[in-house]
């Protein structure tokens, strides 16, 4: 059942509940009413008669007879009674034999109990009246149908009934306009919808002019469209440029292989190429490894989190990168000491930090003419931040962003060896950490990978 059909319904169904509760009080309060009225014309007959009959006592019976004929077309099935207080009948007229009827001993007592009541006698509707201010006290009951007021009920309740009908048929064309002028706009979001695909994902969703939920559903859609397309990007830009990467090494290993085995040769040809071979692998194997690792760092759940302290990274870091190579020196300088160690302290993994400032580290002292590194470490009461610094060309500003996307290279570092993911894996580690790496490059002499990690209270916030 479609969301429309749904609306349709519900509104339909409320208005008819609307509708049907209105009718029945309608109804109902007319039945008392009709009561009341007709109760109030019994109660003025009743009061006449008992005059009547207390000023002129048995010879008001010819009186009575001829009034209560007279004016027997006013009412339908008329009967009245008198009554001593011992239930003898004092006088008694029906305007039809067959109405004629017997008032027992209980309801005479419930008449001289309340004095003046009104009661249902059979079909019809009475009242009693207990004259106890006459010489000999008397009770008179007057009995009729309300014929009138029963068809004024019956027309009431027919019209009701029409009315019901028809504004619940009313409320359903109403509610069909309704859904289908309130659904019109999410119908409009599946249409573009279904005509985005992995193709076209650069399409989006219009959201209107309104700031309604229909309009956050579809600036919702439209930013999970555009991570999907970020997403998609890398996702094909880093597929491309591995199996460019991962293809390199084994097409130059299956050339040397191919030429080496055309014919037989020297023990240290056989060396050689095993070495080239040896080389080629070792690159293999070090990019298989920073793939894994990138493919690690996009699972937040896998990653085991503690306390570290960044200090210790950083110290062993930079051993790490001097052991590289004799050429690299790094110089590692705090600015100022924390009085309490805790300050010392992020939360998070320590191989990794170690794998991002070993990278960043390395990266200063591979693309500096002067192979150095400057590490400084500052400290606040919100994070700890990490300047890498060196004299390595000059990043331009276009650049900056692209330096960060897996197997990038800028252009006046590309004779240097490497695969350009380690600054990808760099700044997905430093995410995970929720912390930033920024560079400081096109407009100063130095190059500054700033880092900038939160304190181990702040992270927990």
């Amino acid at each position: 059942m479609t969301i429309r059909t749904k609306i349709t319904l519900l509104f339909t169904f409320l208005v008819a509940i609307l509708l049907l509760l209105t009718a029945f009080s309608v109804y109902y309060f007319s039945t008392l009413q009709r009561a009341a009225n007709f109760e109030t014309r019994l109660y003025g007959r009743s009061h006449n008669v008992a005059q009547l009959f207390r000023l002129f006592g048995d010879s008001s019976q010819r009186i009575l007879t001829s009034i209560d004929s007279s004016n027997s077309q006013f009412y339908t099935r008329k009967s009245v009674h008198i009554y001593s207080s011992n239930n003898r009948r004092l006088y008694v007229y029906n305007s039809r034999p067959e109405d004629e009827f017997l008032l027992s001993d209980e309801q005479l007592r419930y008449i001289i109990g309340k004095g003046e009541t009104a009661f249902r006698l059979g079909d019809r509707d009475a009242f009693g009246q207990y004259e106890k201010n006459a010489p000999t006290p008397f009770v008179v009951v007057v009995a009729a149908e309300d014929t009138d007021g029963q068809i004024w009920l019956t027309h009431l309740r027919k019209i009701l009934i029409g009315s019901w009908f028809a504004g619940t048929l009313l409320s359903m064309a109403t509610g069909i306009l309704f859904s289908r002028q309130l659904v019109r706009p999410i119908t409009s979001i599946i249409e573009e919808v279904q005509n985005i695909s992995t193709h076209n994902l650069s399409q989006r969703i219009y959201a209107g002019s309104g700031q309604d939920e229909l309009f956050q559903l579809a600036n919702t859609f439209n930013d999970l469209l555009n991570r999907m397309q970020e997403s998609f990007i890398t996702q094909r830009r880093f597929i491309s440029n591995a199996s460019h990467e991962l293809s390199t090494p084994l097409t130059s290993i299956s050339s040397q292989l191919e030429v080496t085995l055309q014919k037989k040769r020297a023990e240290e040809e056989y060396r050689a190429v095993l070495v080239s071979i040896q080389e080629d692998v070792q690159q293999m194997r070090q990019l298989t490894k920073s793939l894994l690792e990138i493919a690690k760092t996009g699972h937040k759940g896998s990653i085991e989190l503690d306390e570290v302290r960044l200090d210790e990274v950083l110290l062993k870091s930079v051993a790490a990168v001097k052991k590289l190579s004799a050429e690299y020196q790094v110089a590692l300088h705090f600015e100022g000491f924390p009085e309490d160690e805790k300050e010392f302290m992020v939360f998070g993994n320590a191989d990794l930090l170690f794998s991002v400032f070993s990278n960043v580290i390395e990266n200063g002292c591979k693309y500096s003419p002067d192979h150095s590194s400057w590490v400084l470490l500052r400290f606040s009461e919100t994070n700890i931040q990490v300047d890498v610094i060196n004299k390595g060309n000059p990043i331009e500003q276009e650049e900056i962003e692209e330096i960060f996307q897996p197997f990038y290279r800028a252009a006046k570092t590309s004779h240097e060896k490497g695969f350009g993911l380690g600054l990808a894996l760099a700044r997905r580690i430093i995410h995970i950490h929720k912390g930033q790496i920024n560079v400081l490059s096109a407009d100063t002499e130095v190059t500054t990978f700033r880092i900038e990690l939160p304190t181990l209270d702040c992270f927990r916030i």
